[in-house]
C-alpha cells in the first residue's frame, strides 16, 4: 500500500453516471467492475427511505444511486487532502481503497433498509441474534470478489472492509493513516460522506431545499494530528448538517403513517417466516443476493394457506388500512429508558382495565397486548443529547495546523441546551381499541411518571374519529376512505358539521368536534397549552 501515486487513468476510458445530486460523476473502469456485478446491481431493489416512499411519492430513489455517490464523495475528499497535504502520503491506492469502500458500504442492506436491520432481524430471531447490516455488507463484499475474481489484493480487501466499518484496529494503516477512517464512516464524530451524501439526496427526493454545499466542506477538510478537521468558517455549515439530519429523522423517516407501514410489514413478513425462513438466509450470500423490497410481492403472488395472514395484512398496507396513531408525545433525551421501563403494551393493557367501566368492559376483555405498539425513537444531531460540534475540530486561517472543539462562543450562542429528544407514539393494530387504548396511556403516563401538572396531550395529527371497522367483504361493499385529515384543512364549515362518529353520547372515549374546536383556539398560533403560555 505504500507504492508511489499511479497515473490516473485516461479521461476517454471513465464512464460516467449522471446523478441528480452530483451532476456526471466518472468512475474507472476497474471500480466500474465492482459496480457491474449482481451483488451492487442488488441495490437498485432497495429503496434508501424504505417505505417512506409510501408517503413521499419522490422518495423513489435507492441504495444504488446513494452508493454510487457516496464513493464519488469518498474519493474527491481523499484526492483533495492527497493534494493539498502531500505529506500525508496518501496513494492512489488508498484513494481506490477509500472509494470501493464508499461504493461497497451498503451492499448488506435488506429490504427497507432499516426496517430489516433495525426491527425484523430482532423480533424475528428474539434478539438473540446480533446482526447489522455493516457486517453483512463484508460479507457481501467477500463473496463478490470471489465469484468475480476482481482485482484487488488480499491486503486491500482487509483495508476496505475496515474502512467500512471505521475501525482503525483492523490493519495497520489505522495507526499511520487513521483520518481515511473518517472518510466513509466516521466513528469519532459522523461527519462523513455518507452523511454528505444521503442528507442532499433524501432532502432533495422530498422537495425539501437546503443550503449545505458539499464541495465547500470537502475542500475545507484538513488533516490536524490524524483527524479530519474544518475551516471554523465553515461550522455553521457543519451545524446546519447535524440539524438537518435531527429534522429528516423528526419529519421524514420517523412519519407517523411511515412508522404504522413499516410495523405492518415486519407483521406481515413474521406471519410468513414458519413457511418462507427467511431468517435461514441472511448469512449466506448466494441467497441473500435475492432478498430484496421484493418479498412483499413475492408473499402477494403465493397461493399457500399458510401464508394467509401475511397476505391480509399486506392488503390493508394496499388499500390504505392502516394501524392507527392513538397518541404521542416528546419527552426530554433523559427519559428515554423511563419511557422504554414504563410505557409498553403490557402496562397499557392493564391500565385499559383499570380505566373501564360499562359497555367498555367488554371491548376490554377482547383488548391484549398485541393490539398496542409502543414506538419510542431517539432523535438527535448526531451525537445523542451532546452537541455534535464539540466533537468537531476547527482550524483557522492564521493557525491552520492548530485545531480547537467547536463551541458556542465560537459559533453560535442560540444553539439548544439539549441536543436529543425522545417522541413516544403509540399505535393499535384495529381501530375498535383506539378510544380505550388513549385513555389507558394517558392514565399510564400520570401514574408512571407520577405527575401532579396538567400534562398537555396533543391530539394525534389528523385523527379526528376512530376508523370504522372496513367491512368483511369489502369487495362487495364499499369501502370508508381511511385517510386521516390533517385539523388545519378543515374550514369552519366542516368543524360545525355534524358527525356521527363524534357525537359525545355515541362514544364518550373520544373528544368531540367541539371540544377539538376549543381547544385549538385555546392554543391559538403560539402552538403551546394554554396552561404553559407566559402573560403578554
Amino acid at each position: 500500500m505504500d507504492e508511489p501515486a499511479e497515473t490516473m487513468e485516461a479521461p476517454e476510458t471513465l464512464r460516467r453516471f449522471n446523478d441528480p445530486i452530483h451532476d456526471y460523476i466518472p468512475f474507472s473502469s476497474l471500480v466500474c467492475t465492482f459496480i457491474d456485478t449482481g451483488h451492487f446491481q442488488r441495490l437498485r431493489y432497495i429503496k434508501q427511505l424504505g417505505v417512506s416512499y409510501y408517503v413521499w411519492p419522490g422518495a423513489s430513489h435507492n441504495r444504488f444511486e446513494h452508493c454510487l455517490g457516496v464513493a464519488y464523495l469518498a474519493r474527491k475528499l481523499a484526492e483533495h487532502l492527497q493534494k493539498t497535504q502531500p505529506s500525508l502520503g496518501i496513494t492512489n491506492r488508498h484513494i481506490l481503497c477509500v472509494e470501493l469502500a464508499g461504493l461497497c458500504h451498503d451492499l448488506g442492506h435488506g429490504p427497507w433498509s432499516h426496517v430489516w436491520d433495525g426491527m425484523f432481524i430482532p423480533k424475528a430471531t428474539n434478539g438473540k441474534k446480533k446482526w447489522k447490516h455493516e457486517d453483512a455488507s463484508e460479507m457481501m463484499f467477500d463473496d463478490m470478489v470471489n465469484k468475480y475474481n476482481l482485482d484487488i489484493s488480499p491486503d486491500e480487501v482487509i483495508l476496505v472492509k475496515a474502512l467500512i466499518a471505521g475501525d482503525v484496529t483492523r490493519c495497520e494503516l489505522g495507526t499511520t493513516m487513521p483520518f481515511l477512517f473518517e472518510i466513509v464512516a466516521n466513528k469519532r464524530n459522523g461527519i462523513d460522506v455518507d452523511k454528505f451524501d444521503y442528507i442532499a439526496r433524501d432532502a432533495h427526493a422530498i422537495g425539501d431545499r437546503n443550503n449545505l454545499s458539499l464541495t465547500r466542506l470537502i475542500h475545507s477538510a484538513r488533516v490536524i494530528k490524524h483527524e479530519i478537521c474544518f475551516d471554523i468558517k465553515d461550522a455553521n455549515q457543519i451545524y446546519e448538517l447535524c440539524y438537518t439530519r435531527f429534522s429528516l429523522h423528526k419529519r421524514i423517516y420517523n412519519h407517523k403513517t411511515a412508522k404504522a407501514i413499516e410495523y405492518m410489514i415486519i407483521d406481515a413478513l413474521l406471519a410468513a417466516e414458519h413457511h418462507m425462513k427467511i431468517i435461514d438466509l441472511i448469512d449466506k450470500p448466494d441467497r441473500y443476493l435475492f432478498l430484496t423490497d421484493d418479498v412483499l410481492t413475492r408473499i402477494e403472488m403465493s397461493t399457500e394457506d399458510t401464508l394467509q395472514e401475511a397476505r391480509d395484512i399486506i392488503e390493508r398496507i394496499r388499500v390504505r388500512n392502516l394501524y392507527k396513531v392513538v397518541d404521542y408525545k416528546v419527552y426530554p433525551w433523559d427519559y428515554r429508558e423511563r419511557c422504554r421501563k414504563n410505557i409498553t403494551p403490557e402496562r397499557i393493557v392493564e391500565a385499559a382495565r383499570k380505566v373501564a367501566s360499562g359497555s367498555d368492559n367488554t371491548l376490554v376483555g377482547e383488548l391484549s397486548p398485541s393490539h398496542v405498539i409502543v414506538n419510542l425513537s431517539p432523535l438527535h444531531y448526531g451525537m445523542e443529547d451532546k452537541n455534535p460540534l464539540e466533537f468537531v475540530r476547527f482550524y483557522s486561517k492564521h493557525s491552520p495546523m492548530v485545531a480547537h472543539p467547536g463551541s458556542r462562543d465560537t459559533i453560535s450562542s442560540l444553539m439548544p441546551d439539549s441536543f436529543g429528544e425522545v417522541l413516544l407514539r403509540i399505535f393499535t393494530k384495529e381501530a375498535r381499541f383506539f378510544g380505550i387504548i388513549q385513555r389507558a396511556y394517558r392514565e399510564l403516563v400520570q401514574t408512571a411518571f407520577n405527575e401532579t401538572e396538567d400534562i398537555w396531550f396533543p391530539e394525534p395529527s389528523g385523527v379526528l374519529t376512530p376508523t370504522p371497522e372496513p367491512p368483511s367483504t369489502p369487495r362487495q361493499n364499499k369501502r370508508t376512505f381511511s385517510r386521516n385529515l390533517s385539523l388545519g384543512s378543515l374550514s369552519e364549515r366542516d368543524l360545525a358539521r355534524p358527525n356521527p362518529f363524534t357525537d359525545a353520547q355515541n362514544s364518550p372515549l373520544i373528544l368531540n368536534i367541539d371540544n377539538r374546536k376549543r381547544q385549538r383556539n385555546e392554543i391559538g398560533h403560539e402552538g403551546s397549552p394554554p396552561h404553559k403560555r407566559k402573560a403578554m
